[in-house]
């Protein structure tokens, strides 16, 4: 199967939506990437498609560990003593051997184009993909509902980057979204 992608990308908000139909993620400060693993080879593609497989060998080789067919959009990150993204270490180049992939979304597995389901399935399928896997690929932690804007004060106390809600009933769509 063939695929050509292009990844969903957020839209910047006022406010954090809330309501069930809403999941919140913090968001990692670090490189947007799709992990594509077919056959016995991984790829690491950027937001804009740079090949960036030999610049993160600890993510291709969490990607080779699973065996099964896999497209999972994510955000590389080196994390700091306080375990918080560091978009300067990872940027300098010095910590490649570090960078780690926070998963959020997957776009294939198996045979699979998981693109038309909605999130929440996406989810349950990135998480049975994942599981077992702590020191390699971290599938990113997020809470339902109601919950979006005390998530969003507390990740501006931690000093992180902020926050991305997704509409857990939507499909996979390419380019920038609302949802």
């Amino acid at each position: 199967m063939r695929m050509t992608y292009e990844l969903c990308l957020a839209t910047a908000a006022k406010h954090v939506p809330s309501g069930p139909d809403w999941i919140h993620e913090v968001k990692y400060d670090g490189y947007r990437m799709l992990v594509i693993r077919q056959n016995e080879r991984v790829r690491l593609l950027s937001r804009n498609g740079t090949d960036w497989t030999k610049r993160y060998p600890w993510i291709v080789q969490a990607a080779l560990k699973n065996r099964e067919r896999h497209f999972v959009d994510g955000e590389a990150v080196v994390l700091g003593v306080d375990g918080v993204s560091d978009f300067n270490a990872l940027h300098s180049r010095r910590h490649d051997d570090e960078v780690q992939l926070y998963a959020f979304d997957i776009l294939v597995r198996g045979g699979e184009d998981l693109r038309p389901l909605p999130l929440s399935l996406r989810k349950s399928n990135l998480a049975r993909l994942l599981r077992g896997r702590p020191d390699d690929m971290f599938v990113t932690p997020f809470e339902a509902g109601e919950i979006g804007s005390e998530v969003y004060r507390a990740a501006v106390r931690m000093g992180l980057e902020g926050l991305v809600s997704k509409r857990r009933d939507r499909r996979y769509s390419s380019g920038r979204s609302k949802d």
